[in-house]
């Protein structure tokens, strides 16, 4: 059963956000399949991925809704070697899962389905038990929630240079601003998730002045001690920082690849979302 929960872990993941619920939900499922008759099932992976699906949606359901004025980020995968696991390829960037936070359960397993996994319209009603016709509509509404975001509706992308990275970095570090701007998109969005644990200076900021202000406070006040850590989550450059040995934040750059410039950061510092990138990133990644 190992090897299916790898395969399962996308679909749980994509749909929930978080990493520890796929990992629970799969479980739930392959418990589950084990302890009752199997009479009936053709397609063991089949059968164990529309059930999975299916459950991850029903815990969607359930989970509270965050308050107004909280963030919640997705749980940060660490994707650095995705081209050598093909599991981790089928996880969608870390932008797009903060987009897909807009849409309902169906509407978002209907997205994911159609548009990262290429399941035809027939697929998807078969998984999800309705009807071509409901599989469209769905992807319809999905489609036209996501396409009000200011920011690019894209699965994956392309690795940013090292460079790009340290020049970011070295600049904060420097306390220079207009540096630091030269970087950044002028409606550019910064988040902050501390998951209600640890307190954060500003959950949300936007704006160029605003956010490169905010980028070189935050290093010189909790961060200037850190050892910083280059990696990709979620297929997207990103910054651990390590505090006597232990991470403290998870930062995540969107990068606009028409321009080249920073339009969206997106840091965790709630522990128990990162945990697990820790644990994946252990001894691994390019110290800036």
């Amino acid at each position: 059963m190992k090897d299916y929960q790898q395969i399962l872990f996308p679909y749980a993941y994509n749909i929930l956000g978080s990493a520890e619920d796929a990992k629970d939900a799969i479980q739930d499922v392959l418990s589950n399949y084990v302890a009752t008759p199997r009479e009936g099932v053709e397609n063991e992976k089949n059968y164990l991925i529309k059930s999975v699906i299916n459950h991850a949606i029903n815990l969607r359901n359930r989970r509270k809704k965050v308050s107004y004025g909280e963030v919640w980020l997705p749980e940060p995968v660490a994707t650095e070697l995705a081209d050598t696991n093909i599991n981790l390829k089928d996880i969608v960037s870390y932008s797009l899962l903060i987009l897909l936070e807009q849409l309902n359960p169906k509407e978002r397993a209907v997205f994911i389905l159609k548009e990262g996994f290429g399941y035809s319209h027939q697929e998807i009603s078969e998984v999800l038990s309705g009807t071509v016709e409901l599989s469209r509509k769905l992807l319809s509404r999905a489609k036209t929630k996501l396409s009000q975001s200011r920011q690019p509706v894209k699965l994956h992308r392309e690795p940013v240079p090292s460079e790009v990275l340290k020049k970011y970095v070295n600049t904060i570090r420097g306390g220079d601003t207009e540096r630091l701007e030269d970087l950044l998109a002028e409606d550019i969005t910064f988040y902050a998730d501390g998951g209600g644990k640890v307190n954060v200076v500003k959950k949300i900021c936007r704006g160029i002045h605003e956010v490169a202000d905010l980028l070189i406070y935050v290093y010189h006040k909790f961060e200037v001690n850190a050892r910083i850590i280059a990696t990709t989550v979620n297929h997207q450059p990103a910054l651990l920082f390590y505090v006597d040995g232990k991470i403290i934040s998870c930062q995540v750059l969107g990068i606009s690849p028409e321009s080249g410039e920073i339009c969206q950061i997106s840091t965790v510092v709630d522990p128990d979302k990162l945990r697990n990138i820790e644990l994946e990133t252990a001894g691994k990644g390019r110290q800036i």
